[in-house]
């Protein structure tokens, strides 16, 4: 199991500080506006690798955080006119709902800095009695960088070299330029909470090493978060939990590169973000999550419909053949055909795929393999055999990556829903005219969103997968 560490710029072999347990801390989303598509990529890469471990036994331990208190978040506040509560719950929300359509499973705490106010100021009061902090008249608090000796060895900058930039503090107060927050003073009628350096809130980089050692410990193995928050986030965060507590916070920091339109990043602050309520009102979740794997997570991903649309044809063929398998039995033969041994392989390649720095990108294709050698038993007129394994394969792929959609939930589809009913009336039209490529493709949609086609002697009808 090798894993590339963006600390050491090399995979290793992955060694737990616990054996059989994983403890993983994911920075999260700051909810100051909707969530867009590039949050989903972390979000279900993480899913992924948690899967992945929980498949290969281990007991795995996730923390991700919500940035409920921020420059950001305040300033929209005050833009809408609303409380900044009202404005993180609202996006929380938005985003939480978008996890459960891509089937991303939860974490299993997921804190809020707005709840750990009390212990970060005392983490920071800790830094200032180890002389690694200092406060100012204006009640703000700065970390020294020049008491951390490796500081800039995650990002490969050098401090002489930092310069104002994107959060990245500026202050006459500053006994360096490259010094950053730990706790920034609030102005009248800004949101703040008391301190021992007077009102404020937290700076951005100490929520995490606080909210990650009280969750995890002072070190666990996993840190993820996007190749943008490589600096200043993570740099500053690592500088400061080795000042409090004298070892590394993570044992390898795991960073996923970016999505782009355009070759342009894609976020909230440049206005090119891509509404990720809108996108899945648009398209199947699992079409979008799969998508999303489709290029090894440390490489940039440049989105656009059209790629998204191809991907999406390609993955209903794999439902389909769900659709078609997901009731047969198992193989009651053993065959020594190259596609039956492969059929029976499949499990363990595409394992040892994933053990390879989590190759998504090689796991789908392998699925894909897979499919192809299903079609070649079923032309050897070993159809029941390739069926079976292919029902078994494709739910053990599902186990570790999410492939498969959700089971629909709607009773009674076709009354309570014109599309849906629409869909139908077309497929039966395209049925009469002999246009079978169009009905089964109006099948496989409907199979994505979870409904099954019966055709009985009355007609056909919708039925929910949770009903068969």
């Amino acid at each position: 199991m090798m894993i590339y560490d963006s600390l050491t710029r090399q995979k290793r072999p992955f060694e737990p500080i616990v054996s059989g347990h994983v403890s993983i801390y994911v920075c999260g989303v700051t909810p100051y506006a909707e969530s867009h598509l590039g949050h989903a990529r972390p979000a279900v890469l993480w899913d992924v690798i948690k899967r992945y471990f929980i498949r290969r036994g281990f007991l795995v331990h996730h923390v991700q955080n919500f940035t409920d208190i921020d420059d950001k978040i305040v300033a929209r506040a005050q833009e809408l006119g609303i409380s900044v509560t009202d404005l993180a719950e609202r996006h929380m929300k938005e985003y939480t709902d978008a996890m459960n359509q891509l089937r991303v499973l939860p974490p299993d705490y997921a804190p809020r800095v707005t709840e750990n106010v009390t212990p970060i100021n005392q983490f920071i009061e800790e830094l200032i009695n180890k002389g690694k902090a200092y406060s100012t008249p204006a009640g703000d608090v700065y970390f020294r960088v020049d008491q951390s000796p490796g500081y800039g060895r995650l990002s490969g900058r050098q401090v002489e070299d930092q310069r104002v930039g994107v959060r990245i503090e500026s202050s006459e107060d500053k006994e360096h330029p490259a010094d950053f927050a730990l706790w920034k003073s609030s102005t009248a009628g800004d949101p703040g909470f008391p301190s021992p350096w007077g009102r404020g809130r937290p700076g951005w980089h100490i929520e995490c090493s606080v909210m990650a050692s009280r969750y995890l410990g002072p070190q666990f193995d996993l840190h993820g978060g996007g190749i943008d928050l490589i600096f200043p986030h993570h740099e500053n965060e690592l500088a400061q939990s080795e000042a409090y507590w004298g070892v590394s916070p993570a044992r390898c920091w795991v960073h996923n590169g970016l999505i782009t339109h355009g070759s342009i990043k894609m976020s909230k602050s440049l206005g090119n973000g891509i509404s990720l309520r809108e996108l899945l009102d648009r398209v199947s979740p699992m079409a979008l999550r799969t998508y999303l794997l489709s290029v090894h997570y440390r490489s940039p991903l440049d989105f656009s419909q059209d790629a998204l649309l191809d991907w999406s044809r390609g993955m209903a063929r794999v439902w389909d053949l769900y659709e078609r398998v997901k009731d047969v039995g198992s193989p009651s033969e053993r065959l020594d055909q190259p596609w039956a041994q492969r059929l029976e392989s499949f499990e363990e390649r595409l394992l040892a795929t994933l053990d390879d720095d989590f190759n998504t990108a090689r796991a789908l294709a392998e699925i894909y393999e897979m499919v192809r050698d299903v079609h070649q038993g079923e032309a050897a007129g070993h159809a029941a055999t390739a069926y079976g394994w292919a029902r078994i394969n494709l739910l053990k792929a599902d186990q570790v990556l999410g492939i498969l959609p959700l089971p629909a939930t709607v009773n009674d589809p076709v009354a309570h829903d014109e599309i849906l009913a629409e869909l139908l009336s077309w497929r039966q039209e395209a049925r009469q005219d002999k246009d079978f490529a169009t009905a089964d493709r109006i099948r496989v949609v409907l199979a994505q969103a979870g409904w099954t086609i019966e055709d009985t002697p009355s007609g056909p009808r919708l039925v929910s997968r949770e009903d068969l």
